[in-house]
């Protein structure tokens, strides 16, 4: 396949976006704030949870089962702790409410935090983990997944890949943002080099019989490889744990599958925040953050690398690179977006990109 990659306007891209999703049933707000997370994602460089998932998001709001005016609800609460119901909404809408009401409550308590159910697939995690972040707060932020990866050493796919965020401010840096599930890579970013007709760097990926392989092919029918092996899975069993059994939401396999998808309203999300204030002054505690950023720019460099990175700061120096230039999507991607325009009824004939 083609890697030719089209330069795209991120404020263009979000339109067309929003457009689809409204023509779907969502609301003006929740419709830019889906958006919204796909193109930040974009903006970063994450395209395994940008515009990528458009058209099979469009699918799950017609005729998926995930409710298009789905509205999230506190289910329990009890003040510093709560139970979100999504309300079968798209995953970003639940998970959103959910952080805002957590940094709401750290505000006044120090530490808050949110079981949610009743959800669906929400995208990057360090999304909401940010949201804590722009607030003085730490940020944390996990799902569960569908299960592609296998418990060390076994070959079903019994564990997802359940991703972390977590998001620490800094004074004059960017912040500290750590955004990743516990697989060598994502079944997004698989299906990002199936696209591009590429192989998969080693570590990536197992074949069905437990095997690796960089064939992204026989890695989309197989298994997903953990990191740093044995605990990479522990780390996916607890994040899942967190994610679904303290809300009451599906966890591993009662999630679905990768061959029928996932049931509709059954994902589960965990929020927290932590106020820095309730334990540090601020201020030095972002200059003691970007003295520890200071530290690994410093750092005395291996062979073959020009410099080091703080966690996340390659996406928000790509963010800058992007707002500027346009995101790079590739051919397969914007096919997809204009399928999901035609399906929605979207004109997008004054856009060249397409």
């Amino acid at each position: 396949m083609s890697e030719e990659l089209t330069a795209v306007p991120w404020d263009e891209l979000l339109h067309v976006c929003v457009q689809c999703f409204k023509a779907c049933g969502m609301s003006d707000d929740d419709a830019h704030l889906l958006a919204d997370t796909l193109v930040q994602a974009d903006l970063g460089g994450t395209h395994s949870h940008g515009v990528m998932r458009v058209r099979e998001y469009v699918k799950k709001l017609r005729v998926g089962g995930v409710d298009p005016k789905g509205r999230p609800v506190i289910a329990k609460d009890s003040g510093a702790c709560l139970v979100v119901d999504g309300g079968n909404s798209m995953g970003q809408i639940g998970a959103h409410f959910a952080m805002n009401e957590v940094v709401d409550r750290a505000d006044k308590q120090g530490i808050a935090a949110a079981g949610v159910r009743g959800s669906n697939h929400c995208g990057a995690m360090g999304y909401y983990a940010l949201q804590a972040a722009r607030r003085d707060m730490i940020g944390i932020a996990t799902t569960n997944a569908l299960p592609t990866m296998a418990p060390w050493g076994g070959a079903e796919r019994i564990l997802g890949i359940n991703p972390l965020g977590v998001a620490i401010p800094a004074g004059n840096a960017y912040p500290i943002v750590f955004d990743a599930a516990f697989s060598g890579s994502s079944h997004g970013k698989i299906r990002i080099h199936h696209q591009k007709g590429l192989p998969l760097p080693e570590g990536w990926a197992l074949d069905s019989q437990g095997r690796p392989t960089t064939d992204p092919a026989a890695a989309i029918d197989g298994l997903l490889m953990p990191i740093g092996g044995y605990k990479g899975t522990a780390l996916a069993l607890i994040m899942g744990i967190l994610s679904s059994m303290l809300s009451g939401s599906a966890y591993g396999t009662e999630l679905g599958n990768m061959e029928e998808g996932p049931r509709a309203g059954e994902d589960g999300h965990f929020m927290a925040a932590i106020k820095i204030s309730a334990f540090e002054d601020v201020d030095r505690f972002k200059e003691r953050i970007d003295a520890a950023i200071d530290e690994i720019h410093n750092c005395r460099l291996a062979d073959g690398f020009g410099r080091t990175y703080a966690p996340g700061e390659k996406e928000f120096l790509n963010r800058e690179v992007y707002e500027r230039d346009g995101i790079p999507i590739n051919g397969e991607t914007l096919k997809d977006i204009a399928a999901a325009a035609q399906e929605t009824g979207v004109d997008v004939s004054a856009y060249a990109w397409f």
